[in-house]
């Protein structure tokens, strides 16, 4: 394995793999959402006191995202979201894990703010979100959507060990859960409703090929450089039907390179590990670890070369071989916990001098160029709040280090958030591209 650190000595700004390119590029690029719900909370627009309609930037986001389309003249060919859509849930727990004996810890703190207002979640929060990926969904983007664990009904203390919680500061900036406790979530019918398979996003479109459980997670083909390409959106951390159901779309379409997007994989040390949940420790005839995903699943498909992730502010890649000697790209990005544009329209500092995070209109894009005699990705991470890149922005590392990534330098924050990923075997893997 090889994490953040030891990729950026030789990934860092666009430097691994440029000296070969070709003018018969055609690059195309995927958006990687990462958790936007701190700019759909309810709680965080001016209607509630806060300084700053926070919906705003996230529709911002996706206007500026939409525009960019293949209809629009752009080269936007996907974009994949990897969860935490909206903010709050709707119930106390779900009857589901009620039925398993699951139940809510009673007058326990969790150091993370909960709240139960399923008003504000269905009225506000999740048609925002509706109204956000609509936005995509009219230009024509195909799109998969990795359900986080803020888009469930329910969240809630369960007995058991803190997860991640010996030597780890959680890669939370709002606490973390009693060493008797751990968080624990059930039930998507709000996921269902608003990006189900049968929801208008998704129905009758030919690029949308497989929803498990109704689109908890889901499937989709899209052409772009040359090449069919799979994605797979799974639940978090998702259970062995789960990979069941992904084997068989594997094998459906056997060869494609497949990227799969989820919510809770890699923390910001690019190590498999979760921060405050692990739903596999609690639940574990229904879900399965980031490290069992991996190797269950992840490191025995050989068609799998990259898998995406958020939930745990900060940025991460980490680097494996596969069973067949073939290298796997994971990716963290998260940016939820940034929180500049508040302060910029006065927002006040919480406890302890706590930023309200509402993610700043941060997100990434993945340039592909596949078609290029050594093919390669290039990662940047844009601000459409800020318009522009986060090596444009001279406050960068000042306004967002500290709170993602202490131990890194500037410089090394600064290569984390804009680096080249060499793909050196992609046409051995899938062939030579189509056209060429």
């Amino acid at each position: 394995m090889r994490n953040l650190l030891t990729v950026l000595l030789c990934c860092t700004a666009f430097s691994c793999s440029v000296d070969n390119a070709v003018t018969r590029d055609e690059a195309f690029t995927i958006i990687m959402i990462p958790d936007t719900q701190n700019a759909v909370d309810f709680t965080r627009q001016k209607a509630e006191g806060f300084a700053i309609d926070s919906s705003e930037i996230f529709i911002n986001q996706m206007q500026h995202i939409a525009a960019r389309s293949v209809s629009n003249g752009g080269d936007v060919a996907f974009v994949a979201s990897v969860g935490d859509v909206w903010q709050h849930v709707t119930s106390d727990t779900d009857p589901g894990h009620v039925a398993r004996g699951i139940e809510a810890l009673r007058n326990i703190e969790t150091g993370f703010e909960r709240v139960v207002r399923p008003e504000g979640t269905l009225r506000f929060e999740i048609p925002k979100a509706i109204e956000g990926y609509q936005l995509i969904s009219d230009e024509g983007i195909p799109f998969g959507v990795a359900p986080g664990n803020h888009d469930y009904d329910a969240w809630w203390a369960v007995a058991g060990p803190a997860a991640n919680s010996e030597g780890s500061d959680l890669n939370s900036p709002v606490g973390s859960v009693p060493i008797n406790s751990m968080l624990h979530v059930g039930g998507l019918n709000n996921f269902r409703m608003a990006f189900g398979s049968d929801t208008d996003f998704f129905r009758d479109r030919e690029w949308y090929v497989s929803g498990f459980e109704g689109g908890e997670s889901s499937a989709q083909v899209f052409s772009a450089g040359g090449y069919e390409f799979l994605h797979l959106a799974f639940e978090l951390q998702a259970g062995d039907d789960v990979i069941a159901w992904a084997q068989d779309v594997v094998d459906e379409y056997a060869g494609l390179p497949t990227i799969i997007s989820t919510h809770d994989y890699l923390n910001s040390r690019g190590e498999r590990l979760p921060a405050e949940m692990d739903l596999a420790l609690v639940d574990p005839g229904e879900n399965n670890s980031a490290e069992e995903l991996w190797q269950e699943f992840i490191r025995k498909t050989d068609q799998v070369f990259m898998v995406l992730s958020g939930h745990q502010p900060g940025q991460a890649i980490t680097i494996d071989e596969n069973d067949n000697g073939h290298e796997v790209y994971q990716i963290l990005a998260d940016f939820q916990i940034r929180g500049q544009a508040g302060l910029d329209a006065g927002q006040a500092l919480g406890p302890g001098g706590t930023i309200a995070g509402i993610g700043d209109g941060w997100f990434r894009e993945m340039i592909f160029h596949v078609r290029d005699s050594d093919p390669r990705v290039d990662v940047k991470t844009y601000s459409s709040h800020y318009e522009s890149y986060s090596s444009e922005l001279e406050t960068y590392a000042e306004w967002y280090k500290n709170r993602e990534q202490p131990n890194m330098s500037d410089e090394q924050f600064l290569a984390a958030e804009e680096f080249s990923i060499k793909l050196a075997d992609f046409h051995m893997r899938y062939g030579m591209p189509d056209e060429l």
